[in-house]
């Protein structure tokens, strides 16, 4: 497949999945641009404008520009650096959907940080701070569901669940999490979670194993096979000091299950 054939197929789904927010600047000269506006904050958002080459994707990047007025221009040199990291990663490949994800990736871990740095510093009253004006929904952590402990040579298990609808809730339940001191001292809190966007109609996902190799994607893998959405499902496991070998992955796969079916997060019925 030649270049222009790929770029073609490439704008057109990048069109179907972000809709309004792409916006084509100059059709004829292959110039475009999308606003990719911070999950948490709707105020902080950059702006990323592409002009693609005739050697794009096979031999050269996209020429690319970054406007966030926001941002302070270490975050913005980041940005830059990473964006040309994934594309020598993927030569000959189409990455704009690669570049906005990862931009949005790091707006949502730049407001992580900015919490932290609050918190760190008790500035609690976060609704009233300029850089952090969120709605009182996202910043409001979801209840959190805890399930049975399962315990298995000295080591424990147990399972964690609650309803997200943006990944600030998923923050904020982590967070909320860590306050208790048992589940902060665990050996591994993995997590997965599933967000189901109205609007494009694509799953937000993403899974942590926190240490405890391939725990928090078998825990995606659990929660896609379910078919569950807009749920985010945390496993904390206390070593015991006796290996379990692949014995874990049924303990976690088991109190992630515990907990979404005796607190209704899924229908124990299978069709």
């Amino acid at each position: 497949m030649d270049n222009l054939t790929k770029q073609k197929e490439e704008i057109e789904s990048l069109k179907a999945i972000y809709g309004s927010e792409f916006q084509i600047e100059d059709d004829e000269n292959r110039k475009y641009s999308i606003t990719i506006v911070s999950d948490c904050d709707s105020n902080i958002y950059v702006k990323l404008y592409v002009k693609f080459s005739d050697s794009y994707p096979s031999i050269s990047p996209p020429t690319f520009e970054i406007s966030a007025p926001h941002l302070k221009h270490e975050n913005k040199l980041h940005l830059f650096n990473l964006l040309n990291d994934i594309y020598l990663s993927h030569i000959g490949q189409n990455v704009i959907f690669q570049w906005i994800e990862k931009i949005r990736e790091e707006l949502q871990s730049l407001y992580s940080k900015s919490i932290e740095k609050l918190t760190n510093n008790d500035y609690m009253n976060v609704k009233s701070n300029k850089l952090l004006t969120t709605s009182e929904t996202e910043i409001t952590c979801p209840i959190i569901s805890h399930g049975e402990v399962i315990s298995d040579r000295k080591s424990s298990f147990q399972g964690h669940a609650a309803i997200v609808r943006s990944s600030c809730q998923v923050r904020n339940v982590i967070m909320k999490l860590k306050e208790n001191r048992k589940i902060q001292q665990a050996a591994h809190n993995m997590y997965a979670y599933r967000i189901y966007d109205e609007n494009t109609k694509n799953y937000l996902q993403d899974c942590n194993d926190d240490g405890e190799s391939q725990g928090g994607s078998r825990l995606l893998n659990l929660l896609q096979i379910m078919n569950i959405k807009n749920v985010i499902v945390i496993v904390s496991r206390w070593y015991g000091g006796i290996h379990l070998g692949s014995e874990r992955f049924r303990h976690i796969n088991n109190a992630a299950q515990q907990v979404l079916v005796s607190n209704n997060f899924i229908s124990t019925k299978r069709n």
